[in-house]
């Protein structure tokens, strides 16, 4: 997980209209063998798994029934998202227009599948087990957020389509953006409700708290994104010419809006694993990726906003937070390969 979204931070470079002062040459190149180790990498691992579920013909209902696992399932469907926008970035300027037409009957499939993922596991967690509030973490909200990832999914692809397809796959991307983050709202109360009653999580599950951040970030990403792909002249847009400038007003407002809410749960989340990491209990879990992946989108929603604003200060900030970020990626990435060579992590009876 933490790999494939590490990645959605060149996303933003490769409009050769956009602002190229925060960049380097090799940009671009970084992007390319980031996706190709992307594609390796997303293979393997199903390859992995389906020789364990083949050998093991339980395991994939335990495993999707399972209170805590099965709600990992949708990173599945994360990382397939993130493939389908790097497959836009860096294949549609080198291929034919038959790519972006693929793309884009991928992406109504993608939604389908997203949106019944969303539906059905929900109601797999109402209909099973009662988890105790003791046991509410970020993590309950991990299976609305492919449905989310449909904005960020419809902004990448979007430029690349004609005017009738663009406006479905904009609205598409708004609607399940929304869904998204309201069905997160709802469930945040009761992670605070946890939090004020019982404290705060294990020392090891604490980089979990960083899973908000994400929510707030992509968010603001979709709707800032979305809003500069509306074609002009065109359907609605064209009966209502200061309809544009309007929408990119007030996704530019909003997104201002959740990078501050983000700052806030990234602030909590900080210091509650600082805290932890003071202990210098380090035994890895994959838990660690959550400080990776959420933080992405706030730092790809700092760079929108310091575009939209053309503010040169907001712009150097979130070239400070991809460095940051590039060193933790490293981080937890050594430490999730010293964890696997030890036997510690993705090893009979430990999973």
């Amino acid at each position: 997980m933490g790999l494939v979204h590490f990645n959605y931070e060149h996303r933003w470079s490769l409009d050769p209209a956009k602002d190229n002062t925060h960049q380097f040459s090799g940009f671009e190149t970084i992007g390319k063998v980031f996706f190709i180790l992307d594609v390796v990498l997303f293979l393997s691992l199903m390859v992995g798994i389906s020789i364990r579920f083949i050998t093991t013909p339980t395991a994939l209902e335990t495993s999707l029934l399972h209170p805590t696992e099965g709600l990992f399932f949708p990173c599945f469907l994360l990382s397939t998202s993130t493939i389908i926008s790097e497959a836009a970035l860096y294949g549609i300027s080198s291929t034919g227009p038959w790519l972006p037409r693929a793309l884009h009957a991928v992406f109504w499939v993608y939604l389908c599948i997203a949106t019944l993922s969303a539906i059905i596991q929900f109601f797999v967690l109402f209909a099973g087990e009662n988890l105790p509030l003791q046991s509410m973490t970020p993590a309950w909200v991990l299976p609305i957020f492919p449905a989310m990832l449909v904005g960020s999914l419809a902004s990448t692809l979007a430029p690349s389509l004609p005017a009738d397809q663009r406006i479905p796959v904009l609205v598409a991307g708004v609607t399940c953006q929304g869904l998204g983050l309201t069905i997160a709202l709802l469930l945040y109360p009761l992670y605070f409700g946890r939090l004020m009653r019982y404290g705060l999580p294990a020392p090891a599950m604490r980089p979990g708290m960083f899973i908000p951040v994400g929510q707030m970030g992509y968010t603001a990403v979709a709707l800032v994104s979305i809003s500069r792909s509306i074609p002009e002249g065109y359907g609605y847009f064209a009966a209502n010419p200061g309809a544009v400038g309007s929408s990119r007003m007030l996704a530019l407002w909003v997104a201002i809006w959740l990078w501050m809410l983000g700052f806030w749960f990234f602030s909590v989340s900080f210091i509650a694993t600082v805290t932890w990491a003071a202990s210098k209990s380090f035994d890895f879990n994959l838990t660690w990726w959550a400080s990776v992946f959420p933080n992405i989108g706030w730092t790809l929603a700092t760079i929108e906003i310091g575009r939209e604003l053309e503010s040169d200060g907001v712009l150097w900030v979130s070239s400070a937070m991809t460095v940051l970020l590039a060193v933790v990626w490293c981080l937890v990435f050594a430490a999730h390969a010293r964890a696997v060579f030890q036997k510690k992590i993705l090893y009979p009876v430990r999973d």
